[in-house]
């Protein structure tokens, strides 16, 4: 089958780079599906792994990807929920070889069926960001959903990316909070706003004086998305006594003394812990991306797809790569197909 793999952790134009490859075809086992892969998108955690993770023991390379949308081809002999034909969509697990491979073996609890509205690239940009999303808000940051007047506001920093794109739509639709979320640059400001923000503010600027303007002392709940320990002495500031901090991104040290006096809680969400642990329960991801495609189908919730990189070879995944290292990217980038 083809596929694109490395063989050594490397920064983006180092040589040899990504390669287009060609692996055997896996076989299912167990409770793993085998899917047929029709497209995939690109995270940031994709270039993350890129340089930093080398191929496992006794491998010649490395395949990245976690997101992925296809069609069920076989199903290991303990496997309840799909059946061969199946439409799926999913986010992988990131201790597996990844998805950017024709054929990708995946545990049916972390995998939904496709929305039914969307084709397999709009499907392919929802998996990883939704689970994400979803876990922190309703998860960590413990919002019970529910369309009812809450008079709490939720500041999302980095809500033009992947998981701002889906995290703003789920509040908004499914909660009563009062949503902030910030965007720098016009395009991104207009995208957030499209999403459902009640407010866009610049996180190049200071934030307090510009919750200010929008009559906004303290927020609630911050949903920390990108570059955390730049934002964290405003996102302090801004929090309200016994507020709620979630965060993503990664920092080389996180001293979260300072939000005592205020008794701030502070919550990771990292959504590979359910598949990287074989949690009891690891099915809940199963269960939410059904909603999710539910909620799409129903026309309350929308892709996050916002650029087509053509088909699937290791030449439009460096193209990926490069967006994402860029810090530009607005929603999601998919590529679909195999030549």
């Amino acid at each position: 089958m083809k596929a694109i793999g490395y063989t050594l952790p490397h920064a983006l134009n180092a040589a040899p780079g990504l390669q287009d490859i060609t692996l055997p075809e896996p076989v299912a086992s167990g409770r793993d599906l085998l899917v047929e892969v029709h497209a995939v998108s690109v995270n940031p955690v994709d270039t993350k792994v890129r340089k930093n993770a080398a191929p496992a023991e006794g491998d010649a390379y490395k395949v990245l990807g976690f997101d992925a949308s296809g069609i069920v081809r076989a199903v290991g002999p303990e496997v309840t929920l799909f059946r061969p034909g199946d439409r799926v969509y999913y986010a992988g697990a990131i201790q597996r070889p990844g998805t950017n491979s024709e054929l990708h073996l995946v545990d049916e609890r972390i995998v939904g069926h496709m929305p039914a509205s969307l084709d397999f690239a709009q499907a392919a940009a929802l998996p990883l960001t939704s689970i994400t999303a979803w876990e922190l808000l309703f998860d960590r940051l413990g919002v019970q959903p529910g369309k009812k007047p809450e008079g709490r506001t939720l500041l999302v920093i980095g809500a033009a990316g992947g998981v701002g794109s889906i995290l703003i739509q789920l509040a908004r639709r499914l909660t009563g909070l009062t949503i902030i979320g910030t965007a720098s640059r016009p395009e991104t400001k207009a995208w957030v706003q499209s999403l459902g923000a009640h407010h866009v503010i610049n996180h190049h600027q200071p934030l307090v004086p510009q919750l200010a303007a929008l009559g906004v002392a303290t927020v609630d709940m911050v949903a920390g998305l990108t570059q955390t320990g730049q934002h964290l002495p405003q996102i302090l500031e801004v929090l309200a006594p016994q507020g709620r901090f979630a965060l993503i991104d990664d920092l080389p040290v996180l001293d979260i003394m300072p939000f005592k006096r205020k008794a701030i809680s502070v919550h990771w969400e990292m959504m590979f812990t359910r598949p990287l642990f074989y949690t009891a329960d690891m099915v809940a991801q199963h269960h939410l991306l059904n909603e999710v495609a539910e909620l799409v189908d129903a026309g309350l919730l929308r892709t996050t797809l916002a650029e087509h990189f053509g088909t699937i070879n290791a030449a439009n995944l460096q193209r990926a790569h490069a967006l994402i290292e860029s810090g530009t990217a607005r929603g999601k980038v998919v590529l679909e197909g195999w030549a």
